[in-house]
């Protein structure tokens, strides 16, 4: 490495460090989040935050003091063991792993043995851990439906996990595609390993699979011995008469792991996930050894990567959780009645900015918290900056979710923050847009 001795501070060469560092997947989301600083009265569509409206400061100090009671009256911990709960290093496995389990029993009907769990630091870790430890070497490799979540491709890149793309459609991942990208990994001597999907109302697409495409992704992945990766974080917000029973309710051969978060549903600022990774895992060594689950050995990489999640952070979730009954549909009924709002003013407004004539499309998926729409025009960063400075509406360029490999004249809207009038605002300043496109004589008109 070559370091600059003049005077002045000292300066690196960018092609002197790792390639990760200005990798486009890696660099999208701070994109959007330098635009929204640059724009601050722009409308945006971009980020999928939660919704802010119930959030109270005070609320925390409650938290904390609910886990806190359950320590002590529960759990029959000391005043010294409780300090050393909130203050000192914790678990690597974590311990609310217990609650956690008892949160997928009342909401989701899965039993799962609370030992399987591992307390992540948000779900972007458990990606990781779980991605670094199915990865041998670059025969290994993962399949994801198409587009995918940004964070799942920006950890798939940290922890050098190769992806295979499947193509999505409004039912979810196209078992046929999946089926036939496993065939043709064989045959080129490459090694499936898992699959990627996000079942409910999925990011970005806001697609969700039926339950028989729900059961017949199982049979696959048993007849080809591949796991199944379900990263879920909006089934919670489904109505009643919509919910599906997730992967792991259909699990009956320890084929599913599970990435969870509080991001949704709790809040974001807590940077608390975890995984459900049930399966066992037998040794090599002879004399053999009683199997061990995969959530202890993903502990041994954590504990080497960020030793323990917050314990105080942590605790607050604990709190949240005691407070509702372990039940997080309970949680956020509020904020899921928002989503629903919400989704219905987007999709009634564009119902009522755009006609057909001006090519502009879009999906009307039956929940979540996105919405994808389809333009006649390219839909690059240039075009998002210039949607930004010149008509204040900020939307993310779906090229990053397909990994620059498509969805060019794309958008995804986010709408989860955003009040009723922001939204109708905010189409009705796209709809300027597609306008001033028409009229720089970059569309053609539609016939």
């Amino acid at each position: 490495m070559t370091i600059s001795t003049g005077p002045g501070p000292v300066q690196l060469r960018i092609s002197e460090l790792h390639d990760l560092v200005d990798d486009p997947a890696l660099t999208s989301m701070t994109l959007l989040n330098e635009l929204a600083g640059r724009y601050p009265n722009a409308v945006s569509f971009s980020a999928g935050r939660p919704f802010e409206g119930f959030y109270d400061v005070a609320d925390l100090a409650r938290h904390l003091a609910t886990f806190r009671a359950h320590l002590e009256d529960e759990l029959g911990l000391s005043e010294s063991q409780v300090r050393r709960t909130f203050f000192q290093y914790g678990r690597t496995k974590g311990f609310i792993h217990t609650l956690i389990a008892r949160q997928l029993a009342v909401d989701e009907g899965v039993t799962v043995d609370p030992e399987s769990i591992v307390v992540t630091t948000g779900c972007q870790e458990a990606m990781v851990l779980l991605l670094r430890a199915l990865v041998r070497d670059d025969r290994d490799v993962i399949l994801a439906a198409t587009p995918n979540y940004v964070g799942f491709i920006g950890a798939a890149r940290v922890a050098g996990a190769p992806v295979r793309s499947v193509r999505e459609h409004e039912g979810g991942i196209d078992l046929e595609d999946l089926a036939r990208q496993i065939r043709t990994a064989r045959r080129e001597g490459l090694r499936p390993r898992a699959c990627y999907v996000v079942p409910d109302f999925a990011n970005p697409s806001g697609a969700t699979m039926s339950l028989a495409a729900r059961t017949a992704l199982l049979e696959l992945a048993m007849s080809e011995r591949i796991l199944v990766i379900e990263d879920s974080p909006y089934s919670v917000f489904a109505t009643d008469d919509a919910r599906l029973p997730t992967l792991k309710a259909l699990d009956e051969h320890h084929q599913v792991v599970v990435l969870g978060s509080f991001a949704k549903s709790a809040f974001a600022g807590a940077r608390v996930g975890y995984i459900v990774a049930d399966q066992p895992v037998t040794s090599n060594s002879a004399p053999a050894r009683e199997p061990v689950l995969l959530a202890d050995h993903l502990a041994k990489l954590k504990s080497m990567v960020t030793l323990n999640t917050s314990t105080v952070a942590q605790a607050v979730i604990g709190g949240y959780l005691l407070e509702n009954g372990c039940s997080l549909r309970r949680a956020t009924a509020r904020e899921a009645e928002v989503y629903r709002r919400n989704l219905d003013t987007v999709l009634r407004s564009l119902r009522s900015v755009f006609d057909p004539a001006q090519g502009v499309s879009w999906n009307t998926p039956a929940g979540g918290m996105f919405v994808v729409l389809t333009f006649p025009f390219p839909t690059d960063d240039a075009v998002l900056e210039r949607s930004a400075s010149e008509f204040g509406v900020l939307w993310t360029p779906m090229h990053h979710f397909y990994d620059g490999t498509a969805g060019f004249r794309q958008a995804r809207l986010s709408f989860s923050v955003l009040t009723p009038d922001e939204i109708a605002l905010g189409v009705q300043r796209l709809g300027d847009l597609v306008r001033d496109q028409h009229a720089r004589h970059l569309v053609r008109p539609a016939r």
